[in-house]
C-alpha cells in the first residue's frame, strides 16, 4: 500500500527486562522526593587543584563518598522494614551505581554495587569505579558488573514470564537481607553525564535512599552579599516515607547539602 508507515524493529538487551520490573515493582514504595540546587563551584575547583597534583578524584567518586558519610551518621536514611512495625538498620552503606557498557550492541546501564563505602576513601572508591568500567561483559546475561551471578539463573530469570519476575522482586524488596545482598540500600543514577539538563531528573527506584544526580549549570549566585557567577548541581533525593520521618531526612540532608556545598574531604 502506498501510505503504508515505514518502520523498524530493533532488539533491545534481555538487561532491560529487570528496568522493566523495577519499574512495576517500585510503586510499592512510598518515597517522598527532595529537588536540590547545590553550589559545588568550590568543591569542583579543590577537586581540579587536586587534579594539578595528579591525584586522580573524580567529581562522581568524591559524591558519593559525601553520601555515605551521611547516610553512615544517619542509618534511618537507608533503613529497610522487617514485617509490620520493624526496621533494619545497617552499619554498612552499600551503594548501587549505573555505569554504561556496550551489551549485545547496545549501550546500557549496568549495576555496581560499593559494598561498605562509608568506609572508604575517595581514591578507594574511584579505582573501583575505574576498575569496574573495565570489566569484560560477557554478553551471556551476567548483567551485573563486580560480582558474579550465576548465569543459569540470570538466564532463567529472563525467560520467566512477568508475573513470576514480579514476584521475586516483591520477595527481594520485602527482605532486608536480600535486598542488602542483591541491590545494596541505596543507588546514585548520574544522568547528568549524558547531557547538561536544565533541571531535575526523578527518579524511580525500590531502594530505600535514591539519588538522582543531574547536570552542573553556570548560572549567577550570591556569595558574601555578591552576585558571582556560581556553578550550581541539580539533584534529587527520594526516601522512603515508610521507614524515616520528614523532620530527620530533612536535617540529614542538610547536613548533606553542607559537606557538598564545603567541599567536604578535599582539602
Amino acid at each position: 500500500m502506498k501510505n503504508q508507515a515505514e518502520y523498524n524493529i530493533k532488539t533491545f538487551p534481555a538487561s532491560r527486562i529487570g528496568t522493566f520490573d523495577i519499574g512495576a515493582i517500585s510503586k510499592m514504595k512510598h518515597h517522598i522526593k527532595a529537588l536540590f540546587e547545590l553550589d559545588v563551584t568550590n568543591a569542583r575547583s579543590l577537586i581540579k587543584a587536586q587534579k594539578k597534583l595528579k591525584q586522580r578524584i573524580s567529581f562522581n567518586a568524591w559524591l558519593i563518598k559525601c553520601i555515605s558519610t551521611v547516610v553512615e551518621a544517619c542509618p534511618e536514611l537507608h533503613g529497610i522494614r522487617k514485617g509490620k512495625n520493624k526496621i533494619v538498620l545497617y552499619d554498612d552503606v552499600d551503594i548501587s551505581i549505573m555505569i554504561e557498557r556496550e551489551v549485545e550492541g547496545a549501550k546500557v546501564p549496568l549495576p555496581y554495587i560499593i559494598r561498605k563505602a562509608n568506609k572508604k576513601s575517595i581514591t578507594d572508591i574511584q579505582a573501583e569505579i575505574r576498575s569496574a568500567q573495565s570489566q569484560t561483559i560477557n554478553d551471556k546475561g551476567d548483567y551485573v558488573l563486580g560480582e558474579k551471578k550465576n548465569e543459569f539463573i540470570m538466564k532463567l530469570y529472563y525467560y520467566m514470564p512477568s508475573f513470576i519476575r514480579r514476584a521475586i522482586w516483591k520477595h527481594i524488596i520485602n527482605s532486608p537481607s536480600l535486598t542488602k545482598k542483591n541491590m545494596g540500600t541505596v543507588i546514585i543514577t548520574s544522568v547528568g553525564m549524558a547531557g547538561k539538563i536544565n533541571g531535575w531528573v526523578l527518579p524511580t527506584s525500590v531502594h530505600p535512599l535514591a539519588f538522582a544526580v543531574g547536570s552542573i549549570i553556570k548560572k549567577p549566585g550570591v556569595v558574601d552579599g555578591k552576585i558571582e557567577v556560581r556553578e550550581y548541581l541539580y539533584m534529587t533525593v527520594s526516601v522512603d516515607h515508610d521507614v524515616i520521618d520528614g523532620a530527620p531526612a530533612v536535617r540529614a540532608l542538610a547536613r548533606l547539602t553542607n559537606l557538598i556545598e564545603k567541599g567536604y574531604g578535599l582539602e
